[in-house]
C-alpha cells in the first residue's frame, strides 16, 4: 500500500524542491579561493527562507577528506585552491523536506565528480514503484567502482517524511542483501559519495550541528530562550551559528555547554574518510510516482 500524499503535499514537497535546488545552484557560484565558507552558509541559507520556506537543517560545506556534517563558525575560515566542497543544504515547507547536495571542484578532480553525479542519475533511473532497493544499491556501487573509485559504506541514501530528515528506507551504495521495495508517494533522496579513499567515514573533530533529544530545566536566561526556539523547530537540526546573531557568541557557548552537559542534544560531528581520501558527494530529493520519479530538487 502506498504512502498517503495528497496533491497539496505534493505541491510542498515540489516547492521545497525548487527553492532548495536554487539555493544550492546559487551557493555553488559563490564557492571560490578566499572566500569566507560561513559567509556562503549564510547567504545560502538566507536565500532559502527569502523565498518562503523554512531551513529543513544548517547549510553544510564539507571539504575534501570530510563527507558530511560540516558547519563551520569561525569566520576566517576559507575555501582555498584545489579544495572539493561538498554542500549539503535542506529546505522546508510545513515541514515537507528537500535534501540536495552538489561538490564544487577547485582543483582539478573532474574524474571523482563524475564517479558521483553519474552514480546518482544512473540509479535515478531505475526508481519506481515496486523496485528493489538493492538494484539502486547495486547501480550507486556498480558506477563508482568503474571510475576507480570508493562508493562510502557507511553513509546512505534515505526516506524523507515530515519534519524528518533521515526516514527509512536506508539506500546504501552497496548490496547488503537485505531486499526493500520502494512504495507508491514514498519520498526518497539518493546521495552517492565516492572516495578516492577507503570509503569508510568516522567522526572527527567537534560538533556544530545538533538536535534536541529531550529537554530538561536550564539555568540562563540565554539557554532558555534558545531552547524555546529550538523546540519550535519541530525536531529538526539546528547549528549554534544560527544563535550568534541574536545574543552574545560568549552566553550562546556556555547555554549550549549547558545542554551538552545535561545529554540534550543529538550532536553530528563531522564524518571523515577515514584514510583521508577526497570525497565527493551528489543528492536529490524525489517522490516515486508509478513507473516515474519526480525530482523535487532537480533545477534548470
Amino acid at each position: 500500500m502506498g504512502f498517503a500524499v495528497d496533491e497539496e503535499t505534493i505541491r510542498k514537497y515540489k516547492r521545497a524542491g525548487e527553492i532548495t535546488g536554487n539555493a544550492l545552484k546559487y551557493g555553488a557560484s559563490l564557492v571560490k579561493p578566499g572566500v569566507s565558507v560561513v559567509e556562503v552558509l549564510d547567504k545560502i541559507e538566507e536565500r532559502i527562507k527569502s523565498r518562503g520556506a523554512g531551513l529543513a537543517f544548517p547549510a553544510a560545506a564539507s571539504i575534501n577528506y570530510i563527507a558530511a556534517h560540516s558547519a563551520p563558525v569561525d569566520e576566517s575560515e576559507v575555501f582555498h585552491e584545489g579544495d572539493v566542497v561538498k554542500l549539503d543544504i535542506g529546505g522546508e515547507i510545513d515541514g515537507f523536506v528537500a535534501d540536495t547536495a552538489l561538490t564544487v571542484d577547485l582543483g582539478n578532480h573532474e574524474k571523482l565528480l563524475e564517479a558521483s553525479k553519474n552514480a546518482l542519475y544512473n540509479t535515478i533511473k531505475l526508481v519506481k514503484t515496486g523496485v528493489d532497493v538493492r538494484s539502486l544499491s547495486r547501480e550507486i556501487n556498480r558506477t563508482i567502482t568503474s571510475f576507480g573509485y570508493s562508493p562510502i559504506k557507511n553513509l546512505t541514501g534515505h526516506g524523507l517524511d515530515k519534519y524528518v530528515v533521515h526516514d527509512e528506507p536506508a539506500i546504501p551504495a552497496y548490496d547488503t542483501g537485505n531486499s526493500i521495495f520502494l512504495e507508491e508517494n514514498q519520498v526518497i533522496a539518493i546521495e552517492p559519495f565516492a572516495s578516492s579513499g577507503v570509503g569508510v567515514v568516522v567522526e572527527s573533530g567537534e560538533p556544530t550541528i545538533f538536535m534536541l533529544d529531550h529537554e530538561k530545566p536550564v539555568r540562563s536566561l540565554t539557554a532558555r530562550r534558545i531552547l524555546k526556539e529550538i523546540k519550535s523547530l519541530n525536531g529538526l537540526p539546528f547549528t549554534i551559528r544560527w544563535f550568534y546573531s541574536e545574543y552574545p557568541k560568549l552566553l550562546v557557548n556556555e547555554a549550549f555547554r549547558e545542554f551538552r552537559r545535561k545529554n540534550m542534544l543529538v550532536e553530528f560531528p563531522p564524518l571523515v574518510d577515514m584514510s583521508k581520501g577526497l570525497v565527493a558527494q551528489f543528492e536529490h530529493t524525489m517522490i516515486v510516482k508509478g513507473d516515474k520519479v519526480i525530482v523535487t530538487t532537480m533545477v534548470k
